[in-house]
């Protein structure tokens, strides 16, 4: 499960002193002095109990145009400072399941009951509210090809939840956790690890009945810019081909033969994906296999 933080002692601070001192640090949650020092600037900023009520009154005054243009993520998160060097300070937002926005959006809509683990570290703290409840399991990431389907060995470690004050370092593809809705709403303070090889990196969705991997959500608009490509253009059509040979991260050559398989038909298709079950990756090979047989 995620790392058990104990929060250094020290005064209150405000937002504008961490997200300068950490962007003069900058972040690396791999790092033991880089976890300990963000973990002093999270504490102290999680005992202001008045700036996140500061941040969300300005947004609203002058409505959210800045959260609209620089919020990558869902409506539940509350950006608070987007740094140079490879992180973000993020407020998330924990609706209990009594709330009218968890009736109206569903619980998926906060990964409420989505097993999953995350493809980057993050250092986590209570901020407001009793906190979400997560059941947590533990597995090795050294053993796994990533294939759907694929047995994890999943070990229940326990279920808490984030109280106020309790912070959690989530490691990227160590830690997988189900989430339940908190009592009442609930507020976290996130201090997130957004380096530039985040995205080329698989998110596990889990099936937990089965101890396996159910789904990789992760996607890039590159990936997605290959399936337009391929019907639009013969360039693009070769385009996909040099990313099917020669890109580095296996998940992207194959979404690039799926793309060019799917611009092809019978026998044609059968020898795209064929050829994609030769990649040197088995889940590229595993994921070429899928294909064929439907």
């Amino acid at each position: 499960m995620p790392r058990l933080i104990d929060p250094p002692a020290g005064p209150a601070l405000d937002l504008a002193e961490v997200a300068a001192r950490l962007d003069e640090s900058g972040v690396d949650l791999a790092g033991e002095a880089s976890v300990a020092h963000c973990a002093a600037l999270l504490a102290g900023l999680g005992r202001n109990r008045d700036f996140l009520a500061t941040q969300v009154i300005a947004a609203l005054k002058a409505s959210y145009a800045d959260q609209l243009e620089i919020n990558r993520y869902s409506a539940q998160v509350f950006l608070l400072h987007r740094g140079a060097r490879g992180y973000y300070l993020r407020a998330n937002l924990w609706p209990a399941a009594t709330d009218a926005v968890y009736s109206a959006s569903g619980a998926a809509a906060f990964s409420y009951g989505v097993p999953h683990d995350h493809n980057f570290s993050f250092l986590t703290t209570g901020y407001f509210g009793p906190g979400y409840v997560s059941d947590y399991y533990d597995y090795d990431p050294e053993a796994v090809d990533g294939r759907l389907g694929e047995p994890l060995n999943l070990q229940f470690v326990e279920r808490s939840q984030l109280d106020e004050g309790k912070m959690l370092l989530y490691r990227a593809h160590r830690d997988i956790h189900s989430q339940l809705p908190p009592e009442s709403l609930s507020v976290s303070l996130n201090i997130m690890d957004e380096g530039e090889h985040v995205p080329w990196r698989d998110q596990y969705i889990v099936d937990l009945d089965a101890g396996t991997i159910a789904r990789r959500p992760t996607l890039t608009s590159s990936e997605m810019l290959l399936r337009c490509a391929v019907h639009l253009t013969e360039n693009g059509k070769d385009i996909a081909d040099h990313f099917a040979k020669a890109h580095p991260v296996p998940r992207v050559r194959a979404n690039a033969i799926a793309a060019l398989a799917a611009v092809e038909e019978g026998a044609g298709r059968a020898a795209v994906l064929e050829r994609g079950m030769c990649d040197s990756d088995a889940r590229v090979r595993d994921d070429c296999r899928r294909w064929l047989a439907l």
